[in-house]
């Protein structure tokens, strides 16, 4: 049984509930201590210094794959699905948002 991971997509839960999902297509597939290129000042804006102190992540893999573009194209489907591109949701920033809510 090989632990290595091929390509992935996987997903950050932070503390507030909101998710940061992203992929992993390094050179040797996915590496655990590769936690994605997520803003961080996005993030630490929700954030009080005092809940920073003591401040845990989740990375769940969602995907795997040993295509590149699979993975790619997986992870914005992911981003879309999970709503991970709606700032009341989640940190992702591409695909822009778009929502369905009716204007008033």
């Amino acid at each position: 049984m090989t632990r290595k991971f091929a390509y992935v997509v996987y997903k950050i839960t932070f503390p507030n509930g909101k998710i940061y999902i992203g992929k992993d297509i390094g050179r040797y597939g996915h590496t655990i201590r590769y936690f994605g290129s997520w803003n961080y000042a996005r993030v630490e804006a929700d954030f009080t210094k005092e809940e920073l102190q003591n401040f845990t992540i989740r990375r769940e893999i969602l995907f795997e794959g040993t295509d590149k573009v699979e993975v790619g194209l997986r992870e914005m489907a992911l981003i879309v699905e999970q709503r991970a591109n709606d700032p009341e949701r989640g940190y992702n920033t591409v695909p822009k948002f778009r929502s369905t809510k009716a204007s008033t």
